[in-house]
């Protein structure tokens, strides 16, 4: 294609070389924005007549012919070339051909810069609402399933040892306190996302008179950018989505690498649904957790796209750069990643089966109850520091002998401290020990029926204002 059909080919007397067009076009990729690209068009048409700097006739033109090239879009019938270079390019020159001298009036007033902005802002809203609504979807099995299990008794860790006893519905509740908070970054993302750059044109603004509060009304923003250079140029708000999705899919990557030991036999806490699992291609009684196990490798990509956004901007000036035709493909990979790992968390949750006498079990093992044994001291008076000494002389008498806290006599605690009574062993068994625990935030099992309520009164109310 010669420079001259180019929609910026004025300038030029070369043609641009096949390789420069394979190149530098990005209409591969960004050909996902043309919804909100039309979008972005109509209602800046729709501005431009208003203020005069269209005709009537020539708004009516436009908008027709931009439904049409939807249409056309969504039925594959539409041509995309790489000699437009991008989305916009590709849209504005078939809308020309299509209306003639109208389409050419369509960019008065704005440019690609401030247009790619837009879209990218448009496509991120709609992208984060869904995205929350999945985090709730998530969370709501999770929940449901913590309400069931608040009595059922399983080993809580530190370190990877075994360190006191806590309930499986405890443990859920603790991964919906994670997703609670990657739901308000998204939200919190979403503010900074709605926030409207058309009219800034390239970087200083434009001289026609336009009204770009109403164009940020029609595309539903909040408000409009206050600097234009700024506006063109920002890309914070990519970058904080990279974030959020980062830090979730870490959280992901958490969870699913607990479900990966849990089911493994030397836990056996847990089983998976065949539905989430494979086999082994070689070892026939493999049952593989694949999906978890992917789960957490796809937490890899949302880093890796969050660092390759942070690089891209690192040396940037302002204003706009060709560099951040690169900032596309990293925001798509991070949002398709989401959406699937979310749907299939969600799909997965009900399909595990708690193994709960093997974590009842596990829990009885490595001491579990030694701290509830120095809080008993303590509430007698004894100074914690003491109280610990003696707890830790009693844990290795314990296991000089092979036997558990609660199996020593009353006889061999009282040679180690006057203030043991029989009450001891109320505290000492897994039910004691998690039933003293009933605070707020703690593992009792009144406590997380408790709290597993409330967090569900609040999904549900979440979910009836966003309905």
């Amino acid at each position: 294609m010669n420079e001259q059909n180019k929609l910026w080919g004025g300038r030029f007397s070369a043609a641009s070389s096949d390789l420069m067009e394979r190149f530098s076009q990005s209409v591969s990729f960004d050909r996902k924005l043309y919804r909100q690209d039309i979008a972005g068009s109509v209602a800046h048409a729709r501005m431009l007549e208003k203020q005069g700097i269209l005709a009537a006739a020539e708004f009516q033109q436009i908008e027709r012919g931009l439904a049409e090239l939807r249409d056309e879009i969504e039925s594959g019938r539409f041509d995309w070339s790489v000699s437009h270079e991008d989305v916009h390019m590709n849209i504005e020159a078939a809308l020309t051909k299509k209306v003639g001298d109208a389409g050419k009036k369509l960019h008065t007033g704005r440019s690609r810069n401030d247009q790619v902005a837009t879209d990218m802002r448009l496509y991120l809203r709609e992208e984060v609402d869904g995205i929350c609504a999945g985090i709730t979807r998530v969370q709501n099995e999770i929940v449901k399933r913590a309400g069931r299990e608040s009595g059922t008794v399983m080993p809580g860790f530190t370190h990877m040892q075994a360190a006191q006893p806590v309930t499986f519905g405890h443990h859920l509740l603790a991964w919906n306190e994670m997703l609670e908070r990657d739901h308000e970054r998204f939200r919190d993302c979403r503010r900074r996302i709605n926030v409207c750059p058309l009219g800034c044109a390239a970087l200083a603004g434009t001289g026609f008179p336009l009204d770009r509060e109403m164009t940020a009304r029609e595309l539903g923003f909040e408000g409009v950018s206050a600097n234009s250079l700024d506006a063109v140029s920002d890309r914070d708000f990519m970058m904080e989505f990279a974030a959020a999705a980062a830090m979730m899919m870490v959280h992901f990557s958490r969870m699913a690498e607990e479900l990966v030991l849990w089911s493994s036999p030397a836990f056996d806490f847990i089983e998976l649904s065949d539905e989430f699992c494979t086999g082994s291609s070689i070892m026939p009684q493999k049952k593989n957790p694949d999906v978890a196990e992917l789960l957490r490798g796809k937490s890899g990509r949302a880093i890796g796209n969050l660092v390759a956004l942070l690089t891209l901007m690192k040396g940037q000036p302002l204003a706009y750069n060709r560099d951040n035709q690169e900032d596309k493909e990293p925001v798509f990979d991070t949002v398709e990643t989401l959406k699937l790992c979310l749907a299939v968390f969600a799909a997965m949750m009900p399909g595990i089966t708690a193994k709960r006498e093997n974590m009842r079990t596990a829990a009885a093992a490595g001491f579990s109850t030694a701290t509830d044994l120095a809080d008993y001291l303590v509430r007698r008076q004894v100074p914690f520091r003491d109280a610990h000494e003696i707890v830790g002389k009693l844990v290795a008498c314990a296991l000089e002998q092979g036997v558990a806290l609660h199996e020593l006599s009353l006889g061999q605690f009282r040679g180690f401290c006057r203030d043991i009574g029989e009450d001891v062993y109320d505290l000492l068994t897994l039910d004691g020990s998690v039933a003293s625990r009933n605070h707020v935030g703690g593992t009792a099992p009144d406590s997380v029926r408790q709290a597993a309520e409330e967090a569900a009164l609040r999904l549900r109310a979440r979910t009836a204002d966003a309905g």
